[in-house]
């Protein structure tokens, strides 16, 4: 698995890992713990989903084609309208 592709309980469960021997017999605590720790830190954060990146990302794209596509029309328009 990657680390863009991290999820919470992986996270968690490294970190536990990481912990030293002497540790280990508290690593399903930590590990818990671990877990509350980042749900509540990313709770806080104002992300959105991929898809809902994914779908905007989308609009922007078909936004910006149109955007370019007026510009192109609105030139032409001037540039005939210059030539009467």
């Amino acid at each position: 698995m990657d680390n863009k592709t991290l999820n919470i309980d992986e996270l968690a469960r490294r970190l536990a890992d990481a912990l030293p021997g002497g540790l280990k017999t508290l690593r399903e605590d930590a590990e818990q713990n671990f877990r509350a720790v980042l749900q509540a830190g990313l709770s806080r954060l104002d992300l959105v989903t991929r898809e809902e990146f994914d779908v905007q990302a989308a609009v922007l794209k078909r936004t910006r084609e149109k955007v370019e596509s007026l510009s192109a029309r609105l030139a032409a328009l001037e540039e005939t309208r210059q030539e009467d």
